[in-house]
């Protein structure tokens, strides 16, 4: 099936160089415009103000959940984020990074405050309760579940993909972990001279 999957990407991307001049753009990241999950997101904020993904219709937003003890994955992918920022430049007001965290017992508003924006200030923490974890990591199909540690500690293994969403609010990409700045930096440019 893996095999199958493999084949049909390749042949995807391969066909996606055809066509005539002015047809869809080339994404280098995974394209999956006309999904059906992806659509509502209601946490609240480092600062304490509740959110929506509506509030942020005319910015690229970039959604990555994670929590702020992962050791490798969640540093790199905010890091790789913030230099996409910093390549965009002036054009870095029209994007909006969210980092939602799947372990909000320990990463706290106050924790969130200190964590995200250290690695860009416009970044934002978002949180809720269980619940509200539970039904945004569902609505985005995000895996994630605590695993305990020796001295009554835990770390959290999570699905470990960015979503990017255009400017009317639809998801339009999925980036693999490791799929590097370069990437995302193409293709949020793409979206961010759409129409």
């Amino acid at each position: 099936m893996k095999r199958l999957l493999a084949i049909g990407l390749v042949a995807a991307s391969l066909l996606g160089g055809c066509g005539r001049p002015g047809s869809a753009p080339t994404f280098r990241l995974t394209d999956i415009s006309g999904a059906d999950f992806g659509t509502a997101l209601n946490l609240t904020d480092h600062n304490g103000k509740p959110r929506t993904l509506a509030e942020f219709r005319g910015k690229v937003v970039v959604i990555f959940f994670g929590f702020t003890h992962c050791p490798d994955v969640c540093p790199t992918t905010l890091a790789e984020l913030a230099q996409v920022a910093k390549e965009l430049g002036n054009d870095a007001e029209k994007i909006q990074v969210l980092f939602v965290t799947v372990d909000p017992e320990r990463d706290t508003p106050e924790v969130l405050r200190h964590y995200v924006p250290s690695f860009d200030p416009n970044f934002l923490g978002l949180y809720g309760d269980a619940a509200a974890t539970a039904r945004a990591a569902k609505e985005f199909k995000i895996f994630f579940q605590k695993q305990p540690l020796s001295g009554g500690n835990y770390s959290v293994d999570h699905s470990a993909g960015t979503y990017v969403l255009d400017q009317q609010g639809r998801l339009r990409l999925f980036a693999p972990y490791g799929a590097g700045a370069p990437a995302l930096l193409h293709d949020i440019r793409i979206l961010l001279q759409a129409p």
